[in-house]
């Protein structure tokens, strides 16, 4: 089993050649919209509430509810958002999703977003008996619903075991966003080559932020324009690639959307970014260190 060291050897971004992007082009920001099935029955990856004398609840209706809010009323603010700044994001989706939730696989098919796996139900790979199985389950089915394989993966928050990417390599993903070590893509090796990590985030991320550090509403906008405008100075010297992740039960809700859009405000009045999904990412960096 190789190391990790060995996986992704150490690369100082100060002493790599410089990443270009076309058309004068200096920072890439590409956006990831989560998408995720939670079932009452099993316990919630997410509590906004705490369990009654602290002993976990199954079914935990407060907590589901407060997720399901997300996919019924929260994705479709984020949906007229993105319509109304132009950008494409990428959907992370749980592979089951597509037949729970037709309406939303729908409407993000039609408004061209990008697919990219999320596991087929939400949950960690190490509880996965069979990790091979699960991945080929969530590719199938959104490739049976899109027309097209995923080439992007993202696991369900974040976890990977020792094989987990190489089997993702042999199950013919391209790229995967678990690996937050970089402000620009690498390459992993693994057992048949190698996938290209493309730039996610922990940081500007609503999950840390607002679900786990329980920061006031406006927090994410400080924070990503803060994280932004450090990453486009330095996108003067080489390309930078930030990234910009929402969920609907977080992102969604009334009190925190228009904090959002101020954040695309912003971005969109600075010249030369592109605002791309993770696929435009991967390709451009493949031929870019072809």
């Amino acid at each position: 089993m190789p190391s990790y060291e060995d996986r992704v050897p150490y690369s100082p971004i100060t002493e790599r050649p410089p990443l270009k992007l076309p058309d004068g082009k200096r920072m890439v920001v590409w956006t990831i919209i989560n998408v995720e099935l939670w079932s009452p029955a099993r316990p919630m990856p997410r509590t906004v509430l705490p369990p009654p004398m602290g002993k976990p609840l199954v079914p935990d209706l407060p907590n589901w509810s407060w997720h399901e809010y997300g996919n019924r009323v929260g994705f479709w603010r984020l949906h007229d958002c993105f319509a109304k700044f132009g950008i494409v994001p990428t959907m992370a989706l749980n592979g089951i999703v597509c037949e729970a939730y037709p309406q939303i696989a729908t409407a993000a098919l039609e408004a061209g977003w990008e697919f990219m796996g999320h596991g087929y139900v939400q949950g960690p790979m190490h509880h996965l008996d069979d990790q091979r199985a699960e991945i080929r389950r969530a590719i199938s089915a959104i490739k049976g619903f899109t027309g097209k394989a995923p080439r992007g993966w993202e696991s369900p928050g974040l976890t990977e075991t020792d094989e987990t990417i190489d089997i993702l390599a042999e199950e013919g993903i391209e790229y995967v966003a678990d690996w937050v070590l970089d402000d620009q893509p690498l390459r992993i090796k693994t057992s048949t080559g190698s996938v290209v990590s493309v730039p996610y985030s922990v940081e500007t991320n609503d999950i840390p932020i607002f679900a786990l550090q329980h920061q006031p509403s406006d927090a994410m906008y400080r924070r990503t324009v803060d994280q932004f405008e450090r990453l486009y100075a330095e996108s003067a010297e080489t390309t930078r690639v930030m990234a910009i992740s929402v969920h609907p039960y977080l992102s969604g809700v009334p009190h925190r959307i228009g904090y959002l859009e101020k954040i695309y405000e912003h971005i969109k009045a600075k010249p030369d970014v592109a605002l791309w999904t993770g696929e435009q990412v991967l390709d451009w960096y493949l031929a870019a260190t072809a």
